[in-house]
């Protein structure tokens, strides 16, 4: 296969896992990250792989990385749900305007697709209806949530003007190998970690908050499927559809781990969390004949596996 991919934040924990997927289906690779980025979760990749360190919001770097490229997969994230409402023209300035850019360049050069990686926890805001479906109202309750919002509207506004094809995948929430477990997002990872060095775990609230949890392995197939075929649909909630409250990960996780877990409970709410989130995938499901496949307890297993290799 003469095909090629290019994935824009693809040494991180996502984009990793969806190279070597890509890999394995016979598509050439490109690498686009940050200069002097982390390259531990590629270091087995760098010699199948072409890799470019650059600037997203720099134009000349964009348009080296997306030139002869088929498919493009829009990875990049510049903020956090937490930190975003902090400098909300910050994360607008470095995440719409250089998303724009991105899409005038895959114009330019006859790129046959984009995905974008959306937000499924942020996007919705405090749901209605449970399960959320794609055409739920959004109403973010942080700007990480509205600038994820906004990238969706300009990708149908650039689909309609010049006709580029587009998947947005609003995604719940990943866990798996290779998820940092010192960031402040990816509850499994920092969990397990905190659970392996017998750290105490602090939980925001009473541990009510339900959401939506699901394996790397299944996300990397779900982001590969969308360039396969073309679909009159755009937009696609890719989840487990099940919700588990932050108190069932606990169990779950000692129940994999066999140790117990240091709890403590802050009774204080963070004002971006909704109290539960969970995708309904059957669009998905429907259109691309993907279904999950590694169960909760399975994918923890293997993550926990994969933290007692890891130096702390």
């Amino acid at each position: 296969m003469n095909e090629k991919c290019l994935i824009l934040g693809g040494a991180g924990f996502i984009g990793s896992h969806l190279a070597d997927e890509l890999l394995s289906c016979g598509y050439q690779v490109t690498i686009f990250d940050k200069i002097n980025s982390f390259k531990g979760n590629i270091n087995h990749l760098l010699k199948h792989v072409k890799f470019i360190e650059g600037d997203f919001n720099n134009d000349i770097d964009v348009r080296n990385a997306v030139k002869s490229t088929d498919y493009v997969y829009h990875l990049v994230s510049t903020t956090l749900p937490q930190s975003s409402n902090l400098n909300p023209a910050y994360d607008v300035e470095s995440n719409v305007l250089g998303s724009i850019k991105l899409l005038e360049e895959c114009v330019s050069q006859s790129v046959k697709k984009i995905v974008f990686l959306s937000s499924g926890g942020t996007v919705y805001g405090v749901p209605k209806t449970i399960p959320i479906t794609e055409d739920h109202a959004c109403n973010p309750l942080c700007s990480y949530g509205i600038t994820k919002i906004a990238i969706e509207k300009y990708l149908n506004l650039f689909y309609y003007l010049y006709n580029l094809d587009y998947s947005v995948i609003r995604l719940s929430n990943p866990y798996g190998e290779r998820q940092n477990p010192n960031v402040p997002q990816g509850v499994i990872s920092v969990f397990l970690k905190k659970v392996l060095l017998g750290e105490k775990i602090d939980i925001w609230g009473d541990g009510s908050v339900i959401r939506d949890y699901i394996y790397i392995s299944d996300v990397s197939s779900a982001l590969i499927n969308v360039i396969k075929k073309s679909s009159v649909n755009k937009t696609f909630n890719v989840s487990s559809g099940a919700g588990y409250s932050l108190k069932e990960i606990i169990t779950s996780i000692e129940n994999v781990t066999g140790m117990n877990a240091l709890v403590n409970y802050t009774n204080a709410n963070r004002k971006f969390d909704v109290p539960v989130n969970i995708l309904e995938n059957t669009l998905f499901k429907n259109e691309f004949g993907w279904s999950q496949v590694i169960p909760l307890e399975e994918g923890i297993g293997r993550t926990w596996n994969w933290i007692k290799n890891q130096k702390f």
